[in-house]
Order: structure tokens, then C-alpha cells, then sequence
């Protein structure tokens, strides 16, 4: 657990930086907690890339608290925020209920991680001892199929794959076919990196979903968006039309470790009300950990 947090401490550390930073920064100068200081606070949430929407619902809320425990102490004014910023980020009641074979959609545009996250989640399943199946059904890419291959091999995860060009929700319905036939216990399916705006390939991804549904009541069981950090605002963009083309389960944030703009984590969570349920940093195979709201704070501010 200790070397977990360093961990994650170490890897929010562009984000500490810029965002808690200032933040401290108005704390430690202001005299009073007057609107001034919500100002302050607010503009340098905004800037760390929050969201005009989140950041005033933020300070909002902050501002109700210290008036009504007449907070004056700096100390107080950061325990208060993290609270806020903890309860933010957690929802209630969203755990899914892993069922057998639990079939896993991962969905993202191109260049967010997508690929590596696969191996990274097929690798955890295989450590705590379950049976994976990875579908290579991205298949407008030659090199897709040839990148999860190589990641399916590292976390020792069997895979399924067709040529390229092949029907992509054929290569599905293959592997879950598989996973069925071979007693397996996960199915992770790689689907194309597509481009939030192009209709016709959100189209097939809803395709895809419709084919396993057929073969197994209620698959995917679990449809991961993959997002890239460092995208910042525009991660936002992806969420919004991927929400509107399929229901999202959970996010994955990765490249945590090398962005300042950690910040979007909040927005994500609050305008979306879609859990985040790892984030990953590195290029090592176990460098994905399941997401911890309190833990993710308290890293912040550490």
C-alpha cells in the first residue's frame, strides 16, 4: 500500500505543481476568506483545468461550509477542500457486478493508451488468477493487431484475431464464442481507435455491442473509455460523444504521470457521472491501478 501511494504521488506530481500549487498559493497570501479568495480559488481551479461549471460548483459548496463551521484557519480551508474534491470524484452504487465470462469493451480514440491498457487490465485479471481472452478486434489497423498481440503476450492472456479489414464484430463474436467454448473467465475486446466525430465508426462500435449481446444477455458487461490525460479539456470532447453513442461504465485515465492537467479527473467524474475506475502511468505492464477517490486527493495534496 506504501508503495502504491509513493507511487501515485509521484506520478500526479506535474499535477501538484500546477494545481495544488496554486492553490496553496491563495491560501497561504489571503488575510480573510472573503469573496476575493473565492475568486482566487476559483480562477485557479479553472486554470488547472477543471471547468468553469465544476470549479463553481466547487467553490460553491466550500463557501457554504466555511460560513456555516466558521472556518478561519488556513489548515481547516484545505481539510474542507479535499473533502469537497473526494466526494466530487465518488460515486455511490457503481460497482459492477463481475459476472463469468466477464466480457470487458475498451473504447477510445487513437493515441490514448488504449492498446497498452488492455494488456495492463489483462495482466491484473491474470495475477489474480482468472482465464483471459483478448480480442484483437480493432481491426482497421495491420499494426493494431500486431501491437495486442504483443501486449496479450506479456500479460500471458490468450487472443483472438482475423486479417485486417476484417468485420470487426465478427472478430468479436469469434472470441466470445471462444471464451465460451475454452471456459474462460474475461474477455477484453480491443476496438478500433476511432474518431469521436465519425458517425459511421461509432456506428460499427454499437454494432459490436449488439453482436455479443446476442450470444450473451447483457454483454459487454463493462465498456471502459480510454482517455489520455494530457488531452486535458478535450478529453472532455471524447467523453461526451462517446457517452452519446454507447453507455460508458467507466473511464480510464491514463499518462497521468506526464500531464499538469490532472485536474480533469474532476469534470470527468461530475459532468459525465461516469466513474473512473483506473489510471495509469508508465509503460510497464502493472503500471495501472484501480482508482482510489481519497487516495487519488490525499496524493494530490502529499
Amino acid at each position: 500500500m506504501v508503495a502504491f501511494f509513493s507511487r501515485l504521488s509521484k506520478g500526479l506530481s506535474k499535477t501538484r505543481d500546477s494545481f495544488v500549487g496554486g492553490i496553496n498559493k491563495i491560501v497561504n497570501k489571503t488575510r480573510s476568506l472573503d469573496e476575493n479568495f473565492f475568486e482566487e480559488l476559483e480562477e485557479t481551479l479553472i486554470l488547472g483545468d477543471m471547468g468553469i461549471t465544476t470549479a463553481e460548483t466547487i467553490v460553491q459548496r466550500l463557501r457554504k461550509k466555511i460560513r456555516a463551521e466558521g472556518v478561519v484557519d488556513k489548515e481547516s480551508v484545505i481539510k474542507l477542500l479535499k473533502t469537497e474534491l473526494i466526494d466530487l470524484i465518488t460515486i455511490h452504487g457503481e460497482k459492477t457486478v463481475q459476472k463469468r465470462p466477464f466480457v470487458i469493451s475498451v473504447v477510445g480514440v487513437n493515441g490514448t493508451g488504449k492498446t497498452t491498457t488492455i494488456g495492463k487490465l489483462a495482466y491484473k485479471f491474470k495475477n489474480e488468477g482468472q482465464r483471459v481472452l483478448v480480442a484483437a478486434a480493432d481491426t482497421f489497423r495491420a499494426a493494431a493487431i500486431d501491437q495486442i498481440d504483443i501486449w496479450a503476450k506479456r500479460s500471458g492472456a490468450d487472443i483472438v484475431h482475423n486479417q485486417p479489414g476484417s468485420d470487426p464484430a465478427s472478430v468479436a463474436f469469434d472470441a466470445l464464442k471462444a471464451t465460451l467454448s475454452r471456459d474462460m473467465d474475461v474477455l477484453i475486446i480491443d476496438t478500433a481507435g476511432r474518431l469521436h466525430t465519425k458517425s459511421n465508426l461509432m456506428a460499427e462500435l454499437c454494432k459490436i455491442h449488439r453482436v455479443l449481446a446476442r450470444q450473451v444477455p447483457d454483454a459487454p458487461h463493462q465498456v471502459l473509455l480510454v482517455l489520455d490525460a494530457t488531452t486535458g479539456q478535450n478529453g472532455m470532447a471524447q467523453a461526451r460523444s462517446f457517452t452519446l453513442a454507447v453507455k460508458i461504465d467507466g473511464i480510464v485515465l491514463t499518462k497521468i504521470d506526464g500531464t499538469a492537467k490532472g485536474g480533469i479527473i474532476f469534470p470527468l467524474v461530475q459532468e459525465l457521472k461516469v466513474p473512473v475506475r483506473y489510471i495509469g502511468y508508465g509503460e510497464q505492464i502493472d503500471d495501472l491501478d484501480v482508482f482510489d477517490p481519497k487516495n487519488f486527493v490525499e496524493a494530490l495534496f502529499t
